[in-house]
């Protein structure tokens, strides 16, 4: 049964673009925010999103909409077409909602959502979420809803009281499969409370801790490009020698290790010899010559044509660089 309490209609989509449309988002979370708002989405890091959400993302990647060898582009591209099958092997009718949604708890106004589509005429469900996963991506969804696309469904209930979602996936451009999400009141409640939190941080304007994640090292590249050339003194900080002091040692047991995976590797390349693959019981190998590629000289180039560096010149932004000492090295 769907709750009482409706979603507030924040914002129509039909009338404002892209870039509109992600300002909106900054006023919230969103229900595609949910996941890295609570650490649980493998793409981005909290670090990432709160970059985003306290407009320090000018300068931070972003996917283009408009690129055809982009997951986002064929995303939109295909939504309509999944959404016309989910029709077709349910016989729910559906319908584009073309607005921000926001909770209609004034405690719990910074949750927003936006729905693909809501589902009309059924009892048993309200929401429809759209997906598309390519090869890589497709392993994701082999022991069903992946933990991130169901954070974003718990959170699109949370906001409109919702019942219950169908997920349609469509899998490599030839297979599609629906998953039913039903409301979960306590997994909803201890969203809220890990979203809360994260957003705590914006509203303080306090980065969350980093968490090892691709995500977060270009996130901390971003927020700290510079350096003053100070030199801080953390020999008496007992928290962060103890960190430093544990880096040390990983990287130690990391160039152990590495040490270990070249032998193993070169002992495999020795009895395989010119084979390009060898399998077993567990698993295989292959070791196989790239094809030839042409490249340009530059270096010889430049030294007879000196005047095309001035010409062509690009300037190449710096970066930091994080470099380890110990007292033993």
């Amino acid at each position: 049964m769907t709750r009482s309490n409706t979603a507030i209609r924040l914002v129509s989509t039909k009338d404002i673009n892209r870039q509109q449309w992600l300002e909106v988002r900054k006023q919230g979370l969103g229900s595609s925010d949910a996941a890295a708002a609570v650490g649980l989405n493998p793409y981005q890091s909290q670090l990432e999103l709160w970059l985003i959400k306290t407009g320090r993302d000018a300068d931070l990647p972003k996917p283009d909409a408009t690129d055809e060898s982009s997951p986002m582009y064929w995303g939109n591209i295909l939504e309509p077409i999944v959404a016309a099958h989910y029709t077709k092997h349910t016989g729910h009718k559906v319908r584009r909602i073309n607005a921000v949604l926001q909770h209609p708890e004034s405690d719990k106004s910074w949750m927003l959502a936006n729905l693909d589509y809501a589902v009309v005429g059924a009892d048993d469900v309200q929401v429809l979420e759209c997906k598309t996963a390519g090869e890589y991506g497709a392993r994701n969804w082999r022991e069903g809803v992946p933990e991130y696309v169901q954070c974003q469904v718990q959170h699109q209930l949370a906001v409109t009281g919702k019942q219950a979602a169908d997920v349609c996936v469509l899998i490599c451009g030839q297979e599609i499969k629906i998953h039913r999400i039903e409301r979960d009141e306590a997994l909803i409640t201890k969203l809220i409370e890990l979203e809360r939190r994260f957003w705590h941080y914006v509203l303080t304007d306090t980065p969350p801790p980093a968490d090892g994640s691709e995500s977060a090292g270009l996130a901390l590249r971003y927020l700290y490009p510079f350096d003053t050339g100070n030199t801080l003194d953390f020999s008496q900080d007992k928290e962060v020698s103890a960190v430093f002091s544990e880096l040390l040692q990983v990287r130690v047991q990391a160039d152990d290790y590495k040490k270990r995976e070249d032998f193993l590797r070169q002992c495999l390349q020795q009895r395989m010899g010119e084979a390009s693959k060898a399998s077993f019981a567990n698993g295989s190998i292959s070791w196989k010559r790239s094809k030839d590629s042409v490249v340009l000289d530059t270096a010889t180039l430049l030294q007879e044509r000196p005047e095309l560096l001035k010409q062509y010149a690009l300037t190449r932004a710096g970066s930091r660089r994080f470099l380890v000492q110990s007292q033993n090295s």
